[in-house]
């Protein structure tokens, strides 16, 4: 059960990562193309609380909650945290995790939260019954 559940935990994290990145460029993607939904509030606001979270682990020192959780599910299963794990796991864990620096993710976390801060003044939320 604790190795599903680290499965799990691990999708969720794959589409919270996923969420972060494809949000950015759903946002400069659709302002050319004019997307409505790109500009939407609680979806601009829910990426930006995304971004911020990672940016403030990164610059705190802390590892996201999400791995911590899911190290602590794999060794209650008898896994070892990032090794041994099935399929899914394994693939998830390869687009996830780099080798790198504490400080390489810092920057590439930092600049990556600013250039989302810059989508809300080049591409501002939409709120309702507002134009351009």
């Amino acid at each position: 059960m604790y190795a599903w559940l680290a499965d799990l935990v691990l999708i969720v994290h794959a589409g919270v990562i996923a969420f972060v990145i494809g949000g950015l460029v759903t946002v400069l993607v659709g302002w050319p193309l004019r997307w409505e939904w790109g500009r939407n509030r609680w979806f601009r606001g829910a990426h930006l609380a995304a971004i911020v979270c990672v940016v403030l682990q990164s610059w705190l020192g802390m590892t996201c909650p999400l791995t911590d959780l899911e190290n602590v599910l794999r060794r209650r299963a008898g896994e070892a945290g990032y090794g041994g794990e099935g399929f899914i796991a394994y693939w998830l864990h390869e687009l996830i995790f780099y080798r790198a620096e504490a400080w390489v993710f810092t920057l590439a976390y930092t600049a990556f939260g600013l250039v989302v801060a810059a989508t809300l003044y080049f591409v501002p939320v939409r709120w309702r019954g507002q134009e351009d």
